[in-house]
């Protein structure tokens, strides 16, 4: 069935998570005087990492709201539980200031999105929060590509549960089959797209599934760049006629 929207994976997809996370949080851990105490800079990153993914599960899982897992961070991370609320929100706060100030976007991101709004609506699906979403869209210049910012907060799932796939196509009012989603993660974007019946490309940017010499899970689509994403849907999906944006 030819694709009529293109759904997006935000964070180290389009947007460089990852490398705006690790500027930020180095200037904020060498400001607030923390490289030392934690080891140097590789073993505070890595410590930092883990505080974050521990914490941002349970927010997925549904057991603390967006804000409470930052306070978490904060806390976890300095080893103060008693910190308030206060504390840790000015804490974690600094640490936005340096994150925000390190965004971008990977250089394939706005080529892409331009190449392909003449030919499929394109809406982003994310597991963060709608307004952080909204906010990082509008700042980077690209929120005008998407007709939908669709995120677990406001869904009620995050992927890779089907029904977060399944509300997304339910919001843009469209079948799963009309979709193909594009997404940094094999598990999570990719195989979850393709089990909810989406087409699904897995972004290996890496090139890790070309370097193991693996071909990748039945029923995903393997990309290195977001360049190969226009010919991919034209040659192997194929377009079905242009939607209006609504």
């Amino acid at each position: 069935m030819p694709v009529r929207a293109v759904l997006w994976d935000l964070d180290d997809t389009l947007f460089d998570y990852t490398g705006s996370d690790r500027a930020g949080a180095l200037r904020h851990l060498r400001a607030e005087g923390l490289l030392a105490a934690h080891g140097g800079e590789e073993a505070a990153l890595e410590r930092w990492r883990t505080v974050m993914e521990t914490e941002f599960a349970r927010f997925l899982a549904g057991e603390v709201g967006f804000v409470d897992h930052r306070r978490a961070r904060a806390r976890t991370f300095l080893g103060t539980p008693l910190l308030s609320d206060a504390e840790a929100d000015a804490w974690f706060g600094r640490y936005i200031a340096h994150y925000e100030a390190s965004w971008v976007l990977f250089p394939d991101s706005a080529p892409v999105l331009e190449a392909l709004a003449p030919l499929v609506r394109q809406a982003v699906l994310s597991n963060a929060a709608t307004a952080n979403q909204e906010r990082k869209l509008a700042v980077l210049g690209i929120r005008e590509s998407f007709e939908a910012v669709l995120c677990a907060d406001e869904l009620g799932y995050a992927k890779p549960a089907a029904e977060a796939f399944l509300g997304a196509c339910k919001a843009l009012g469209l079948t799963p089959g009309d979709v193909v989603y594009v997404g940094d993660k094999l598990d999570i974007d990719a195989l979850g797209a393709r089990d909810a019946g989406l087409s699904a490309v897995w972004l290996d940017r890496a090139g890790t599934g070309e370097e193991a010499g693996e071909e990748p899970p039945p029923g995903v689509r393997r990309i290195v760049s977001l360049a190969e994403l226009p010919e991919l849907l034209r040659g192997t999906i194929g377009f079905g006629a242009p939607s209006t944006i609504r």
